[in-house]
Parts: structure tokens; C-alpha cells; sequence
């Protein structure tokens, strides 16, 4: 039994060894595939913290480009917006804006002696029948001579100088320097008073005097040009320098000073004033020159800006009870009893919107306003003052009915800037529809501000000449200047005689009393 026992015990040890040596040899198996999956999870978790992070930076990039894409959308409307308006601006020309002719582009340059606004007229070239010839004859000339108001000589004979003639004659200039002496003798106690006027010992007389004044003023001619000239037509026996042209200019400003009362005087008991406004350069700054325009005087002055209370300080205007003509300012509605809107520009507006909406409402009232203005200018001729209370109700219903017309076709105006820019017409005609209409209501009312800006065309042709001014010293003696010269000119009598009569201290009579439909 214990044999056997022992040997059963050993055999069961033996089975028991087997069984762990191979539990042994499959767990030594199984370490190596943990050790291989514990790499592999090792790898994957490495794996998943690089996918991770990927997909972090791709979120931020996504974000990112989100913010991206906000920002062009903005810029995109942006410039879309922009572009528009750009093409509204490069669609605006001297026809359908207050830009000037000259600003025009070289598509768009007028053939010559076109002009703007204007449509072909059915008259033949030339001068029109009852046109009044203003060709010198030789019964003028005749007597001209006879009269001893011209120098006469005969420079030629053609022929035998025994036989009869025909004369033909020539209209010429003799410039010569004239050296005039002022002896100022001695008083009894051996003293020479000199007068202020002759302190220098040279100085120049008032035909060069006027000459330089009206080259500066009326022919907008640059100081250098002046001396050029007046030197030149002396036969260079003169040297008179720029700063002498100055301070005639200067000395002809204190002259004209003088009769700016006169002027102002005029234009305050006047019942219809035209003014406008111009850009002037001074120093590099910007600034203004208005007129105030009637058709006997013109008064020019300076002002720093457009601003409320800046008008407040310019002469004339918050004194002046009547009907003030201008272009759309508002801060001149402070000012006068009465305003009439300058209705050409209204019609270049009314022009640019028809362009730009396509709609047919402007073209109406724009055809509406010009058939009026020339039915009242026909009823002026026939001596009428004003049109009947009903045919102004009737005017004044169809200018509301296609103001009525044209909100409607603005709800469906595609263009977008053009849709605000045509509600801000219409808001504008609906508000101010009295004062375009003034001209109808009262025939002494213009139907647009032209003579005013006509006045102002010498300030630009100097600003163009010029660049600008460098004081506003420079700016006020121009104004002084041109407000006596235009004012000349309306009384119809010759500018350069009229300066001269000034320098001579002969009182150049009172511009209060100017006429200027006189012709003596």
C-alpha cells in the first residue's frame, strides 16, 4: 500500500508539474500578447491624442475661416455698396449735376459751340433779323474826324495824287509815354509842401493806374502778365514792378471801399436778390466768396465758411427784408422774407435720377417746370405780373400729382442708392414746393440763381489763374475791386473810363444812383 501510495503521489506530482509547466508555457504566451496589446494601446492612445489635437486645430482653423468669412461678407457689402455709389458719382456730368463743363470727361466733351441744356435751334447762322448791326462805317468815321474826338492824318495816296479819290480807313492806337511835371514851388518862408499824392518823387499816372486795375479785375490777368504788357506796349521805357501792380491794386481797393455803401444801399431796397457762393483758396485753407446780385449792382464779400453764423456777419444779408434766389442752401432760410429755389438746378437732378431709377416721374415734372417758365417769360412780354389764382392751383395740383407718381415708382426702384437718393428728391420737392414754385406765384422772382452765378465765373477764372490767395487781406481787396468793376459794367458805360474818373478823384458819381439801363 505505501508502494504504491508513493508512487501514485509521485505520478500525481509528476501530472501536477506537466500541467504547470504548461499553464506556464500558455501564460508566458499570454504575457507577450498583453505586452503586444499594452504597445498597441500605447500606440492608439498616442494615436488618439494626435487625432485630438488635430481635430482641436482644424476647429480653431474653422473658426477661424468662420470669422474669415464674416469679415469678407461685410467688406464685400462694403464695396459693393461703394461701388455704387461710385458709379452714380461717375455718371454725374455738367448736365445732370452743379459739377462744371470743364470737369467733364473726354467721352463727354461737347462739340464746339455746343452748349449745355441747350437744343438745336431752327434759326439760320449769323445775326438774326432786327438785329441791330454794330459795324463802323465811314460817315461814323467822318464824323469822328470832324468831331476832333480822334487824331486824323493821311498815311498813304495810292494812284496819281491829281485825280479824284476814295478813302479807306484804318482804326489804330498811338501808345506813347507821357512824363507829366508837378512843379511844387516854395512857400515865402523858403519851404516846399509837398502834397501826400506826390511824396515819391516818380510815381505813375491814372491811365497806367486804370490800365493795371482792369487787366487785374475784368481781363483776370496774373500780376506778371501785367507788368509784361504794360512795359512792353511802353516800348520797355517803363520798368513797373509787381509790387507796384499790388499796391495800385491796393490804393484802387481803398478807392472802391468808398462806394460799397452805394452797393449796399441798392441791394437791401431791392425786392429780389440772387446769391451764391464759390470755393477760394486761401493760404492752402478753404474758404468762400459770395455775391449778391441785382440788375443795376453786385456786391461781392468774403466768408470763412458756410455756417449759420458766419452768414450773420457778411454785409447786407441779415438786414435784407426781400426775396433771396439761391441754390438749395438751407442756412440762408434764416435770412430775407421770402426764397426762391434756383430751379436749373433742380432740372439737372430731376435729369440724374431719371438716369439712375429709370422712372418717368422726374422727366414729367422736369418737362412740367420748363413748359412753365416759358408759358410765364411769354405772359412777362404781354405785360403781365403774375398768373390768375386759378391757373396756380392748377399748376401747383399737377406738380403734387407727380410728386404722388413718383412715391410710388420709388417702391419698386431697384437700384438701391438710387431708390434713397430719388425719396431724398422727392422729401425735398414736397417740402420745398413754394419756393420752386415761386417763380410762378410772383413774376419778379427768377426761375433760377444764373445771374449770380455768371458774377461768380471771374472769382473761378482767378482761382484757376491764380491757385488761390494767400491772405485774406488779398481775398477782401479782390472783392472790393470787383464789386465797383461788375457794378460799372451794369450801368453800360466803359470800365477802363470808369476806373480812370476814379483815380482822378472826379467822384466817379455815386453808385446809389447807378442806372443801369443808361447808356449816357
Amino acid at each position: 500500500m505505501g508502494g504504491n501510495y508513493e508512487k501514485n503521489m509521485y505520478n500525481q506530482l509528476c501530472e501536477l508539474m506537466e500541467k504547470v509547466n504548461s499553464l506556464e508555457s500558455a501564460h508566458k504566451e499570454d504575457r507577450k500578447e498583453i505586452h503586444r496589446l499594452n504597445c498597441r494601446v500605447d500606440s492608439l492612445t498616442k494615436e488618439n491624442q494626435q487625432l485630438r489635437a488635430t481635430v482641436k486645430a482644424q476647429k480653431q482653423e474653422l473658426e477661424q475661416l468662420h470669422l474669415t468669412c464674416e469679415t469678407l461678407q461685410k467688406e464685400n457689402k462694403i464695396l459693393r455698396k461703394d461701388n455704387e455709389r461710385m458709379k452714380r458719382i461717375l455718371g454725374n456730368d455738367s448736365s445732370n449735376s452743379s459739377k462744371p463743363p470743364s470737369s467733364d470727361g473726354p467721352d463727354k466733351l461737347k462739340a464746339p459751340n455746343t452748349y449745355n441744356s441747350r437744343t438745336k435751334s431752327k434759326n439760320s447762322v449769323g445775326a438774326q433779323k432786327g438785329h441791330q448791326g454794330k459795324t463802323i462805317s465811314g460817315k461814323d468815321i467822318k464824323e469822328l474826324i470832324l468831331s476832333k474826338r480822334v487824331k486824323h492824318e493821311v498815311v498813304k495816296d495810292i494812284g496819281d495824287i491829281n485825280k479824284p479819290y476814295v478813302s479807306r480807313y484804318q482804326l489804330d492806337l498811338d501808345v506813347s509815354v507821357i512824363v507829366k511835371e508837378i512843379r511844387i514851388h516854395a512857400d515865402k518862408n523858403g519851404k516846399y509842401i509837398i502834397p501826400e499824392e506826390y511824396r515819391a518823387e516818380v510815381s505813375y499816372g491814372s491811365c497806367i493806374k486804370s490800365m493795371v486795375s482792369t487787366l487785374y479785375s475784368e481781363c483776370v490777368v496774373s500780376t506778371d502778365h501785367i507788368t509784361d504788357f504794360i512795359n512792353s506796349i511802353s516800348g520797355n521805357v517803363l520798368s513797373i514792378s509787381g509790387g507796384t501792380v499790388y499796391n495800385i491794386c491796393k490804393y484802387f481797393s481803398k478807392l472802391c471801399e468808398k462806394q460799397l455803401s452805394g452797393i449796399k444801399d441798392k441791394l437791401l431796397n431791392a425786392d429780389v436778390v440772387c446769391t451764391d457762393a464759390t470755393y477760394m483758396s486761401m493760404d492752402g485753407k478753404q474758404t468762400y466768396i459770395r455775391n449778391f446780385s441785382t440788375p443795376s449792382v453786385v456786391l461781392y464779400t468774403y466768408q470763412e465758411s458756410k455756417k449759420t453764423e458766419t452768414l450773420k456777419k457778411l454785409p447786407v444779408l441779415p438786414d435784407y427784408t426781400g426775396i433771396l434766389i439761391h441754390d438749395h442752401e438751407t442756412a440762408l432760410y434764416h435770412f430775407g422774407k421770402g426764397h426762391g429755389e434756383c430751379n436749373v438746378h433742380l432740372l439737372r437732378y430731376l435729369k440724374k435720377n431719371t438716369q439712375e431709377s429709370k422712372n418717368k416721374w422726374s422727366g414729367c415734372l422736369s418737362g412740367l417746370l420748363s413748359c412753365l417758365n416759358r408759358f410765364r417769360n411769354k405772359c412777362i412780354r404781354q405785360g403781365k405780373k403774375s398768373f390768375s389764382c386759378e391757373q396756380l392751383l392748377m399748376y401747383s395740383k399737377r406738380y403734387k400729382e407727380i410728386i404722388e407718381y413718383g412715391w410710388l415708382q420709388n417702391k419698386h426702384t431697384k437700384n438701391r442708392i438710387a431708390k434713397k437718393e430719388e425719396a431724398k428728391l422727392l422729401r425735398r420737392l414736397d417740402k420745398y414746393i413754394e419756393n420752386h414754385l415761386l417763380f410762378l406765384r410772383d413774376f419778379r422772382v427768377y426761375f433760377d440763381d444764373n445771374m449770380s452765378e455768371r458774377d461768380l465765373r471771374k472769382c473761378k477764372n482767378r482761382q484757376k489763374m491764380s491757385g488761390g490767395f494767400r491772405t485774406e487781406a488779398g481775398i477782401k481787396m479782390y472783392c472790393n475791386i470787383l464789386s465797383v468793376v461788375e457794378t460799372i459794367k451794369r450801368r453800360k458805360i466803359g470800365i477802363f473810363n470808369g476806373i480812370k474818373d476814379m483815380f482822378e478823384g472826379r467822384g466817379c458819381r455815386e453808385i446809389s444812383k447807378f442806372n443801369p439801363y443808361s447808356t449816357k
